[in-house]
């Protein structure tokens, strides 16, 4: 069997040159479209976050005028129309609660925030790093 002979190239036959050019500039274009298209999902994702966050504010916002209208609610409870305690009295007790509940809050945070420790492992770990990278044990 004899190798066939190689011909050259036709006018219209594309080269290796030409093919690395198309590549290159083919793969640029899908790259580009690439980021094109996360930036358009990320756009819509923003936005939705964005909405879902402004919602989260209005309903803390109404929580908080609904606990001050229970407040309200509760004192004049407590004054039961004139035959329970003064209105001044009701609304010093209501008020009295809210001091009584922060203060316990604050007391059990700061219980929790002395339980904090640094990661001991881990700085631990990190000061073995640069014996590691010396060599030794």
């Amino acid at each position: 069997m004899s190798p066939e002979p190689v011909k050259a190239p036709a006018d219209g036959d594309p080269t290796i040159g030409r093919l690395v050019v198309d590549a290159s500039r083919d793969i640029s274009s899908l790259v580009s479209k690439e980021i094109q298209l996360a930036k358009s999902e990320l756009k819509v994702s923003v936005k939705a976050g964005g909405i879902g966050i402004g919602l989260f504010a209005a309903a803390g916002f109404l929580a908080v005028l609904a606990i001050i209208m229970l407040s309200v609610a509760i004192a004049y409870l407590i004054h039961w129309n004139g035959s329970g305690l003064d209105l001044h009295w009701a609304f010093l007790i209501v008020f009295a609660f809210y001091v009584v509940l922060a203060g316990l809050l604050v007391f059990v945070g700061v219980g929790k925030v002395k339980k904090v420790r640094a990661p001991e492992r881990a700085i631990a770990q990190g000061k073995e790093i640069p014996r590691a990278l010396k060599g030794q044990k």
